[in-house]
């Protein structure tokens, strides 16, 4: 099959399109997606493994500039460490999947990824889908509002 999202013109139309690829291709990975209501919150999906919950953010990209895909991780201002936990980034062309933890990718307003790469520096994160399944390092302290 044709993987049609290469053929969106539209930046949010094709976004919103990997947003769908990602909810499949997390559920065949037998995770639980979550959605937010509304489009608001800095995350797109709340990723649910026996009981721990993840914040991820979907980027995609199609663009290849100087034999690598550029992404951006930004959106109108950087995601801070406290509003997300993962990036999925969609490579369209390749049908490539990176999934990063946003620790990595803290400061940095684009990446690039080359999945025709042998080596390259964010490989160790291709189709890393067991990272979403992985238990919270340290527990989240819980916030009392008034």
């Amino acid at each position: 099959m044709t993987n049609r999202g290469i053929d969106i013109k539209n930046r949010k139309q094709r976004g919103e399109w990997a947003e769908m690829c990602f909810m499949a291709r997390a559920a065949a990975h037998g995770l639980c997606v979550a959605k937010p209501y509304g489009d608001s919150a800095r995350y797109d999906f709340a990723i649910e493994h026996e009981g721990h919950f993840l914040r991820v953010q979907v980027k995609s990209t199609k663009y290849m500039r100087f034999g690598s895909y550029i992404c951006h991780t930004t959106s109108t201002q950087p995601y801070r460490a406290n509003q997300i936990d993962f990036f999925a980034a969609y490579v369209i062309p390749a049908d490539a999947w990176y999934i990063l933890p946003a620790s990595a990718l803290q400061g940095k307003a684009m990446v690039c990824f080359s999945p025709h790469r042998k080596t390259s520096k964010y490989g160790r994160y291709r189709e890393a889908w067991h990272l979403l399944r992985a238990k919270p390092s340290k527990p989240r302290a819980a916030r009392v509002g008034r």
